[in-house]
């Protein structure tokens, strides 16, 4: 009987995924604690069980090398304190000090965006009270491509809101407060975990999802706890994206033909199988499951893409 460990190497192996290239897109500027989300967000978590695939995996918080350029847009903690120096002074001070906040994060965008242009798809994760700008970016140049985009949009609510709301119900003062607050952000619930309505027909109807379902993998990687966790348990994904991974690592997803009004293949979906072929790499064919593959492997180690 095989462990764990040697299943799992079988399916590396054998699965579509084994080489592809994915990108991790998501908020970063305006999430609650950027030191949180690089030790432990979700990105941590995605690209350790991708990597177990054997995926190629570009997280915009551990950048890849490049060639003599060390360090060229690494993005950590403090990155963007570099908004403190904003101005909207008129004359050259102004002009100057605009231009320099700029063109200190163009190496960090410059990266990112490379990342997603070298991606065979890419997996975002969009909840709708979080304001972001480099996300939607890099979802518009996937999609131009005809990339998939795996989108993760959670059920939205805010508990701690109605326990405030009750606690200053015989305060009409604080109530007031609380009310004009909510405005003012604003603080809108997301019940039904949809997402913008202009990220639907970008995106496509059959790759969203309500939730990553941690849940059922935390024993077998030793993930803690965080909150994440907390909000599945509260709020449970119907459609999960891990399991999704698990089973797109077998077969390739169809998609829903509203005019035939049945699942048809889906081409967006290019997973090529690259090989080293003398001096350099070839494409030898899109990937297919072993049992459905067309024609024999070519020899040679897999090009390392990393």
């Amino acid at each position: 009987m095989k462990t764990k460990r040697e299943e799992l190497a079988d399916n590396a192996e054998d699965g579509l995924l084994r080489d592809a290239r994915v990108y991790l897109s998501g908020p970063m500027d305006f999430v609650a604690s950027r030191a949180a989300e690089k030790a432990t967000g979700w990105r941590t978590r995605i690209g350790q069980f991708l990597r177990r695939l054997e995926v190629v995996v570009f997280d915009p918080w551990e950048k890849p090398e490049v060639r003599n350029m060390h360090d060229y847009g690494r993005e950590g903690e403090g990155t963007t304190d570099a908004r403190a120096v904003w101005t909207y002074k008129s004359g050259e001070e102004g002009a100057a000090a605009r231009a320099h906040v700029a063109e200190s994060f163009w190496p960090a965008l410059h990266i990112d965006l490379r990342m997603v242009d070298t991606s065979d798809f890419i997996i975002c994760y969009c909840p709708t009270n979080v304001y972001s700008v480099g996300t939607p970016h890099e979802i518009i140049i996937a999609r131009d491509q005809r990339k998939p985009v795996l989108f993760v949009s959670p059920y939205v609510s805010f508990p701690a809101l109605s326990r405030l709301q009750e606690h200053l119900a015989k305060d009409a003062a604080g109530t007031a407060l609380l009310e004009e607050l909510v405005t003012q952000v604003p603080i809108k619930e997301n019940k039904n975990a949809s997402p913008s309505l202009w990220y639907m027909p970008l995106v496509g109807g059959e790759h969203f999802f309500d939730g990553f379902g941690f849940g059922d993998y935390r024993e077998r990687f030793g993930w803690t706890e965080i909150s994440l966790d907390k909000h599945e348990k509260d709020q449970p994904p119907q459609k999960p994206l891990l399991p999704f991974l698990e089973k797109l690592n077998r077969e390739l997803p169809r998609k829903w033909d509203r005019t035939a009004k049945k699942f048809v293949p889906n081409d967006d979906w290019l997973l090529w199988d690259l090989r080293k072929h003398q001096a350099g790499a070839s494409v030898a064919d899109a990937r297919q499951a072993k049992s459905t593959q067309r024609a024999p492997k070519s020899p040679g180690k897999p090009a390392d893409k990393r």
